[in-house]
């Protein structure tokens, strides 16, 4: 049965974080309707920013799960990220534990939401992947859906505190958002790859992701 308080709870952020992106960041996205509509997924996306979670889940009406970490949970904000879905790993999503987390919140019948390359990137450009997704992948059947992340990197880059803004109603200052969702991948693609074939080709279907965001963005 569903839990009433954290399913309006959700919807509500939803809702708020959706408006926030848009007037505050020109906010675009496409491809809502790749992901499907039940069972369990695995969405990948690349890295650019703590803007990233609110920007993939705003593109996409069914609620996801996303992972945090456990020093996150405490008190107040604790209880208020748990309730919006969040579940707590240890390490980086793609680190032993947060590996495990991830396949029992699969094979509850969520989606789930990863950031493969570990961490936030340093220039904007997609890293390398963390080889644990490969463990991963071997281990579900569940589809990937690969989801591109534009201009967050700009907006919010790891070297800043405050975001910069770029309002949908005044000309773009280069941190307009945009979100491009792929089609559904089955997972058995992957997995009769050799290590490092895979992981390349992983990164550049995120890459070529990233540039159809790209190409979504507010242009100045």
């Amino acid at each position: 049965m569903r839990d009433k308080p954290s399913w309006l709870l959700y919807e509500l952020g939803f809702w708020l974080w959706r408006i926030l992106l848009t007037w505050a960041f020109g906010y675009r996205y496409e491809g809502s309707r790749n992901v499907p509509a039940s069972g369990p997924v695995l969405l990948l996306a690349n890295h650019q920013s703590f803007l990233d979670p609110p920007i993939v889940g705003c593109a996409i009406r069914r609620r996801l799960c996303f992972l945090a970490r456990k020093t996150l949970f405490r008190g107040l904000f604790g209880r208020l990220i748990r309730r919006l879905n969040a579940v707590p790993v240890d390490q980086e999503g793609v680190a032993k534990e947060g590996l495990k987390t991830i396949l029992e919140v699969l094979k509850a019948g969520q989606a789930v939401l990863v950031f493969p390359e570990g961490e936030r990137t340093h220039t904007g450009e997609v890293q390398p992947l963390k080889p644990g997704i490969l463990l991963l992948i071997k281990h579900i059947e569940a589809p990937i859906v690969l989801v591109g992340i534009a201009g967050a990197f700009d907006a919010l880059p790891r070297t800043r505190n405050w975001p910069k803004l770029s309002p949908f109603f005044l000309p773009p200052t280069g941190a307009d958002l945009a979100v491009s969702i792929q089609k559904p991948i089955p997972a058995a693609r992957y997995r009769a790859l050799p290590r490092e074939q895979a992981l390349a080709e992983l990164r550049e279907e995120l890459i070529r992701a990233k540039e159809r965001a790209e190409r979504l963005r507010r242009k100045s």
